[in-house]
């Protein structure tokens, strides 16, 4: 996905209310790739990692607006372990789903899935998915 970086396209207040909310700084990310490479809902997700903070810190909103990622993270702490920088990725993927919720949005309706399609969900994904319905 080629990023369309200008004046128009920057949203920073999405980047600040994201530190706001995380409490991190994620203009300290460069870029390694560590945390996309630890990440075991890759094949789930439409952007890895790595692709959310670069968009985060060029303030591309409306990109991050469709990607699942947020939604899909485990929360398994995978790439927070393995960053370089000490990023809690994680905190920053709660974040932005907060950010959506507070919009009434929701990606993931585990009531609304099929019970076959419920079998097949790793576990830490349902585990994952009932934790930002309670939080």
């Amino acid at each position: 996905m080629a990023l369309k970086i200008s004046r128009r396209t920057i949203n920073d207040r999405l980047r600040r209310k994201v530190m706001e909310i995380s409490g991190e700084n994620v203009q300290q990310c460069f870029q390694c790739g560590t945390c996309s490479g630890s990440c075991p809902m890759n094949e789930q997700t439409s952007l890895l990692p790595r692709q959310v903070m670069i968009m985060l810190q060029y303030g591309q909103a409306e990109a991050l607006d469709h990607a699942n990622t947020p939604w899909i993270c485990a929360s398994c702490h995978s790439c927070m372990v393995r960053c370089p920088r000490g990023l809690d990725i994680p905190k920053v993927m709660e974040a932005l789903r907060l950010i959506k919720l507070r919009q009434n949005v929701n990606h993931v309706e585990l009531s609304s899935l099929e019970p076959e399609k419920i079998d097949d969900l790793p576990q830490i994904a349902m585990v994952s998915g009932f934790r930002k319905m309670t939080s």
